[in-house]
């Protein structure tokens, strides 16, 4: 069974990706913000992380870095999931070499759920 680190701090998101991704088969945690994150992920490293940008505390980008900086997490396969929909935005994402940015009100959970399988597989 594929682990998946949600990062979202929208309860409402939350819920829905939550329940998709387990109809689905996968296993699910769940961070609301960055810190919790960094925590979660030095406990265990999930196959995905699917990463808001927006967030308290320490934001997605600033994990992001922390992530590529880990060597053990370096290799970890990412996507963003953002509101964050401007070029300079999805070109930062790039450079960090994630897999995809997805910008939230461009997809719905259900094409979200099908761009996490792609990448996964």
């Amino acid at each position: 069974m594929k682990q998946i680190l949600l990062v979202e701090d929208d309860p409402f998101l939350i819920d829905i990706y939550t329940t998709k991704l387990k109809e689905e088969g996968f296993e699910v945690d769940v961070a609301e913000d960055g810190a919790g994150a960094l925590r979660k992920l030095k406990e265990r490293k999930p196959d995905l992380l699917i990463l808001d940008i927006v967030l308290p505390h320490i934001d997605g980008w600033a994990l992001l870095r922390k992530v590529r900086e880990n060597l053990k997490l370096k290799n970890l396969k990412v996507i963003i999931l953002s509101n964050l929909g401007q070029k300079a935005d999805v070109e930062k994402g790039m450079r960090f070499q994630i897999e995809k940015y997805l910008i939230k009100a461009h997809f719905t959970p259900g094409q979200v759920i099908e761009e996490i399988k792609k990448t996964l597989k």
